[in-house]
This record gives structure tokens, C-alpha cells and sequence, in this order.
């Protein structure tokens, strides 16, 4: 699979310490989930380097929940400890009673970095639709930092835009962040440069991004915003990484 720069309709800038960024990663079974599918989906929750497939130790979240037309579900309890590319993760079966877009979302526990010498935190979601059904894709969960999707986040074709909100306790930020990087789920995709593996962008003024992929499967958009506070380590106070990730699978285009 040769992956090639994708378009990025905001001001899309290159570095090379974006080839290693860190993903908080909850990846279902399948985005949307038919009849034939049967009546659950299968989750795998991660913390890597999703082109490297470079896992790391994943602890025990702050809190893993599922929503659904308004309602909020705490799985915490429910995930069950794995080894998930070759580090501690985790695996969950959730049933999908009715039709509608299931939202998943983590908060993890601080991951401390000794490479950026600070401390990282990552919000992470993905959307699950059930049923043919996409009522619910653009409500918001509430968390302290989230990517407000504007383009539905399922059910798109590879190449297809995808535009993002990044929000930070509520509010729209300005000029931000947001790193992007494709899930190389088999291991067969490769980069000719580690500068290609993660690319970033830089959200306008109202904090929207946009960004269309090469090619199909999962993507991750990871927008990126420094905590007011600091957690101490080893006796210093060091910064926090507060990251608002967002998974979206785009599908192989079969038209004609």
C-alpha cells in the first residue's frame, strides 16, 4: 500500500517529531454494524504509535463509557485486561440493543513521557452506527477536551473530506493543533520518511480542520493543547499533554 500526502484544506505544516505521536486508539470491530453483522461489536483500547504498531502500556482508564441518544453508560467494569500489539490494552463485546450511533470515549490515566518530559492525557472516542441508522453522530460527550465532528464519522468513502472542531472545556481553539495519523492495521502499509508517518495540521481561527485521506481504513486526528496545571514527577512539576483524539474509518471507494 503506498501511501502518498493527503490534502489538507487548512494550513498543513510537516515535523519530524510527529513521527512517533502517541494515540489513544478504541477500535471496533466493525463502524457500522448491520442486521447480518448480528448484535454487538467488538472493541480493542490501545495506547501506540498506530503506523508503527508500537503499543504501550495501556493502565487501567479514569473512565471508559458508551452513549446513545442522550444516555451515558459506564463500561469501566467491563473491559476485559489484553495484550494488544505487544503491551497492555484492553477488549470489550457491547451489545447494540437498538438503532443509532453509539459513541465510545475514554479518559485515561496520565501517561508520563520522559522523551516530551511531560505528561500525556488523551480523550479518546469513536463512533459506532447500529442498524443503518446514524441519529446521534454529531452530539457532543461533555469532555474536558473533544473534536466536535462536522462531517459524519462513518460511513465515508477514502478521499472524502472530513472536517473537525477542536474544543478545549467547551470552547473552540484557535489555530490549533491536530496531528493525523492512519492505523496500519496489517503492517503492510510503509512511508518513505519518518516526516510522512504523522501529519499536522493547523486549525482557523474558529479551531475547524479539514482533511482528506489516501486511502481507506481507520484514521486518527489527535488535537493537541497544553493543561493550565502541572502533575509532579520524580519532585518537579511537569507539563500535560491534554489530547482530543478522534477515530474515523473511511471505506474503500466501490463505485464505478
Amino acid at each position: 500500500m503506498k501511501l502518498t500526502l493527503a490534502i489538507a484544506l487548512t494550513m498543513t505544516a510537516l515535523t519530524a517529531g510527529a513521527a512517533l505521536a502517541h494515540y489513544g486508539m478504541i477500535i471496533p470491530s466493525d463502524p457500522m454494524i448491520s442486521q447480518q453483522d448480528g448484535r454487538s461489536v467488538a472493541l480493542e483500547v490501545t495506547f501506540s504509535h498506530p503506523f508503527e504498531l508500537d503499543g504501550m502500556e495501556l493502565v487501567t482508564p479514569v473512565s471508559f463509557s458508551v452513549t446513545h441518544e442522550g444516555e451515558t453508560t459506564d463500561l469501566l467494569e467491563e473491559l476485559q485486561p489484553a495484550t494488544l500489539m505487544e503491551a497492555a490494552g484492553y477488549t470489550l463485546d457491547y451489545d447494540l440493543e437498538r438503532p443509532g450511533t453509539y459513541i465510545f470515549a475514554m479518559e485515561p490515566q496520565p501517561y508520563w513521557e520522559p522523551a516530551e518530559d511531560s505528561y500525556i492525557v488523551h480523550y479518546t472516542k469513536t463512533y459506532v452506527s447500529a442498524y443503518d441508522d446514524d441519529e446521534g453522530w454529531d452530539a457532543l460527550l461533555g469532555l474536558r477536551t473533544e473534536i466536535e465532528p462536522l462531517t459524519r464519522p462513518f460511513g465515508i468513502w477514502e478521499g472524502n473530506v472530513f472536517q473537525g472542531r477542536v474544543l478545549l472545556e467547551g470552547e473552540p481553539v484557535p489555530f490549533a493543533e491536530v496531528e493525523v495519523e492512519y492505523f496500519n492495521q496489517d503492517g503492510s502499509a510503509t512511508s518513505p520518511s519518518d516526516l510522512m508517518i504523522t501529519q499536522t495540521i493547523v486549525a482557523d481561527a474558529d479551531g475547524i480542520f479539514s482533511y482528506s485521506t489516501p486511502n481507506a481504513g481507520w484514521w486518527g486526528f489527535a488535537a493537541l493543547n497544553t493543561a493550565p496545571e502541572t502533575l509532579a514527577f520524580e519532585g518537579e512539576e511537569k507539563a500535560v499533554e491534554l489530547g482530543a483524539v478522534i477515530w474515523v474509518h473511511f471505506e474503500e471507494w466501490t463505485g464505478q
